[in-house]
């Protein structure tokens, strides 16, 4: 049996967005006093106190330069928290962010959108199915009510 893995965001993508974020804007840390973002560093959600940051990011924009792709009109960028300062990264294997519905969206090598669907919670079987299709190469997990990109899942 499979198992799928969530990947945060990386050390090298995050300390270029505390800099200057996908959107060409400087950081603005903030202290969390209500705790609760999905930290897309660590894959987590914060506590309270915690000083983080929300900036833009361009996950298949990023994913594509590193493959030498160009996504075209599937390139979008939208907000993320992640810590102000460098974290650990995530400490569990299991996928974050739990009990709530989900869209997946499905990704060809070319960058291209092969389509999404609504889960009730993202899971094995939910990525399985995503992942039966061969030309899918990875698998966006965004959350419904605001469509933000929570992590990627990438065949292999």
């Amino acid at each position: 049996m499979t198992t799928y893995t969530a990947r945060a965001i990386t050390p090298v993508i995050l300390k270029e967005l505390r800099s200057v974020d996908d959107a060409g804007r400087g950081m603005v840390p903030a202290t969390d006093e209500e705790g609760g973002a999905p930290l897309r560093c660590c894959l987590r959600r914060s506590s309270p106190g915690e000083v983080i940051a929300l900036v833009s990011y361009a996950p298949l924009r990023r994913w594509a330069a590193s493959t030498g792709v160009d996504p075209g009109a599937y390139d979008e960028q939208g907000p993320v928290f992640i810590h102000a300062e460098a974290c650990p990264g995530p400490d569990t294997d299991d996928l974050p962010f739990p009990g709530a519905h989900r869209t997946l969206r499905r990704y060809s090598a070319e960058g291209r959108i092969l389509g999404g669907q609504l889960v009730a919670a993202p899971d094995d079987a939910a990525l399985r199915n995503a992942f039966d299709d061969p030309a899918v190469a990875l698998v966006h997990v965004r959350a419904v009510e605001y469509g933000c990109f929570l992590y990627e899942v990438r065949r292999g």
